[in-house]
């Protein structure tokens, strides 16, 4: 899955605070991601981050490592 920092995606499961849309800020073996509403930030295993994508729904321009 080609994903990058600054891209938004919506996940299958919403988060206790109501929003499913998050934003990368890192990428690597573990991925980065902030919760656009309540701004909370998680780190996920790859593998995990890429099962749990449902969509990406905006790109970051920036590219992926």
């Amino acid at each position: 899955m080609e994903i990058g920092i600054g891209d938004v995606v919506q996940l299958k499961k919403t988060h206790p605070c109501g929003s499913d849309r998050w934003e990368v800020f890192r990428v690597g073996a573990d991925v980065g991601i902030k919760c656009q509403k309540c701004h909370r930030r998680v780190l996920l295993k790859r593998a995990v981050f890429e099962r749990r994508v449902k969509a990406v729904l905006a790109s970051g321009g920036m590219s992926s490592c």
